[in-house]
């Protein structure tokens, strides 16, 4: 587990740390509701909404009412890993667990779906705004 730094921002690099944060949730919202339109026929179920979240511990989840909520940090991922987490909370609405059969139909929409899944337990404290940033060359600080 790597180690975060601790970084002091003034106010207005706080304000521009929360735009680019807006901004990035927004991009999220219309990736995800395009990756959900996409595989939802592939998977099945009835879903009644798309949240986006800032979770610290999960990266989606599927209520059973329907409601599928992702972590916007996702953006930041490979798009094959953001269609992992997309593949595995739609199958969770025709399988609300973590059966063989949940396992089967991901598998069936995503053969090589262990293979995003490490990625993401490998990678997953890379995923936020601010690392991001850091490797377009955008300074957090505004010195």
């Amino acid at each position: 587990m790597t180690k975060q730094k601790i970084i002091y921002l003034t106010p207005a690099e706080a304000r521009r740390l929360e735009a680019f944060k807006k901004r990035y949730r927004e991009e999220a919202r219309k990736k995800f509701e395009e990756r959900v339109a996409f595989f939802h026929p592939l998977t099945g179920g009835n879903y009644t909404s798309i949240t986006i979240r800032d979770q610290r511990s999960r990266w989606g989840s599927c209520s059973s009412r329907g409601t599928l909520s992702f972590n916007y940090r996702l953006i930041f991922a490979p798009l094959e890993v953001l269609d992992y987490v997309v593949i595995h909370e739609l199958c969770h609405l025709t399988h609300m667990n973590h059966s063989k059969d949940f396992w089967n139909k991901v598998a069936s929409v995503m053969p090589e779906y262990k293979i995003r899944k490490q990625w993401l337990r490998d990678h997953g404290q890379e995923l936020s705004p601010e690392m991001h940033m850091e490797k377009l060359g955008i300074p957090l600080k505004l010195n």
